[in-house]
């Protein structure tokens, strides 16, 4: 436990403490990196060095800019630690038991005995993001130019940081220091004990019994891979639907996958309190209905939403307004209530997102350092949770653009009509695509596919060149692939351009031209 009383590692220790972990710590909280001696004053000083920070560091020196980046914990923040990437390497690792498990539906016989190595997965996670740390490291980014300094860091003004007992002045800072996972106040929790995503990368052994509160994308994820790795698993989840955000149709599939799998998903479901009985927790929940149940788990993983670190740093003593829940209050500029002083990544954003944290580092780096006019608004942002099979979206889903008054149409082509897809056994899914109503502008789309994260690329694409749905139907493919579905979608709102008149033309001609 440290200051916040929630389960996170000591500063610049990651455990277990293998040679993997030492390798990362070497390369992203080096024990013996002594901090420089700061430059009379930095155009750019970076508060965290998360995604947003190391963009936004890497960005500005590389352009010449002095800057100074700060981290009390870990450079690569969340996406590198603990979150984007430990938990890709388990994912994929989940699905190879799932590949064997369905192996007979290929002609394949499965081999005796297979199944998880826990200890075997979670090592050669441990060993990839070791690996991958190099791109993040305290010496790649001091050699980038950048000054790394590692430790608490705190405004001691509106033009200057303090860290280690050293004064950097800076003629604007960036405020990246990310976000937290949510607790939610429920009485015996904390005595218990419990899991976020801080710590659950740690575990060398599979726990038989796994809880998880919130059926948001990281309980989602997690809880499905711990399924195909061998654990009972049970998600509690408040609302009537997992993945509140998405799309109805796509979250249904999600669930009826999860059904297979052997998940206990309980829906309008809350969680009342935890008592603990020597290793074992009891989780007692009441569902909506008023009805009371209790499960027993080994281990519980919160995910339940993110809080902004803003703690700590002093952020009324440089002029800055925020707030404890939603973060460091920012304007479309991302500058904050200090015009000396930015915002970029989980601390400020709405959209919790490596990749939205990289786009809001190149805004912020422009419109800092070259008093740009660049907007956050103006983003198109895709994103995806990685279960099998995956949920991608970006843009407008139908309810938003009918709340904003837009009339739309809407186009779907099913996975199981896609050959590609039935050829390799996965057509469980669909692309949907909303366009302005009698155009071929997109708005917005999801897709449901073992990829879908690769595929909502193209449509990102086509939104943001402002290329219509009609013109993908007129991209040519390779045969046989998935995105195929894409395409076939765009040749949906073609056939719509077919109407009575042009068909009685078209005749017209063929019969003069015959």
């Amino acid at each position: 436990m440290n200051e916040r009383q929630e389960p996170v590692h000591a500063m610049g220790r990651v455990l277990p403490e293998d040679r993997y972990n030492e390798e990362l710590v070497a390369n992203v909280h080096p024990p013996d990196w002594r901090n420089p001696e700061p430059a009379e004053g930095y155009h750019l000083v970076v508060l965290g060095a998360g995604t947003a920070g190391l963009v936004t560091a890497a960005g500005a020196a590389g352009i010449g800019a002095k800057v100074a980046l700060v981290e009390r914990h870990l450079l690569g923040g969340d996406c590198l630690n603990v979150g984007c990437v430990p938990s890709k390497c388990l994912i994929r690792s989940s699905r190879v038991v799932f590949d064997i498990r369905e192996a007979d539906r290929y002609g394949v016989n499965a081999p005796a005995g297979y199944g998880a190595d826990f200890p075997g997965v979670m090592e050669r996670m441990r060993r990839l993001r070791a690996r991958i740390s190099g791109h993040d490291s305290v010496r790649r980014f001091s050699s980038l130019g950048v000054d790394v300094f590692l430790g608490e860091a705190r405004f001691a003004g509106p033009d200057a940081v303090e860290v280690g007992g050293k004064r950097l002045r800076f003629s604007k800072a960036v405020i990246a220091t990310g976000a937290r996972a949510a607790v939610p106040p429920v009485e015996g929790l904390r005595e218990a004990g419990f899991h976020t995503n801080e710590s659950v990368f740690s575990l060398t052994e599979l726990p038989r019994r796994f809880l998880v509160f919130g059926a948001g994308p990281i309980g989602c994820e997690m809880a499905q891979a711990f399924r195909r790795f061998g654990s009972e698993v049970t998600i509690i989840e408040r609302a009537p639907q997992f993945l509140t955000r998405e799309d109805p149709d796509a979250a249904a599939i999600v669930s009826g996958a999860f059904l297979r799998d052997g998940i206990d998903v309980r829906l309008n479901t809350v969680v009342t309190g935890v008592t603990a009985a020597g290793t074992e927790k009891r989780v007692h929940l009441r569902r909506a209905d008023g009805f009371e149940d209790g499960i027993v788990a080994d281990e519980i993983l919160i995910g339940a939403g993110r809080v902004p670190n803003v703690e700590g740093l002093n952020l009324e003593g440089a002029g800055v307004a925020y707030d404890p829940r939603k973060g460091v209050e920012v304007d479309d500029f991302l500058r904050t209530a200090n015009p000396r002083i930015y915002a970029a990544g989980d601390v400020c954003q709405a959209h919790k997102f490596t990749h939205t944290a990289d786009a809001a580092a190149r805004i912020v780096i422009q419109n800092a350092l070259f008093r740009g006019r660049k907007r956050y608004s103006a983003l198109t942002i895709p994103w995806c949770t990685y279960t099998d099979p995956e949920i991608a979206h970006v843009g407008m889903y139908e309810r938003d653009a009918l709340e904003r008054g837009i009339p739309v149409d809407t186009f779907v082509r099913e996975m199981k009509e896609v050959d590609r897809a039935v050829a390799d056994g996965e057509e469980e899914g669909f692309v949907k695509v909303h366009v302005r109503k009698g155009t071929d502008k997109i708005l917005g789309a999801t897709i449901v596919a073992r990829h879908a994260g690769e595929m909502i690329n193209e449509i990102s694409l086509a939104m943001v060149g402002g290329i219509g749905l009609g013109a993908l139907g007129g991209v040519i493919h390779p045969y046989p692939t998935q995105a195929e579905a894409i395409k076939q979608v765009g040749d949906l709102y073609n056939r719509t351009r077919l109407t009575p008149f042009v068909r009685k033309l078209l005749a017209w001609w063929l019969k003069w031209a015959a």
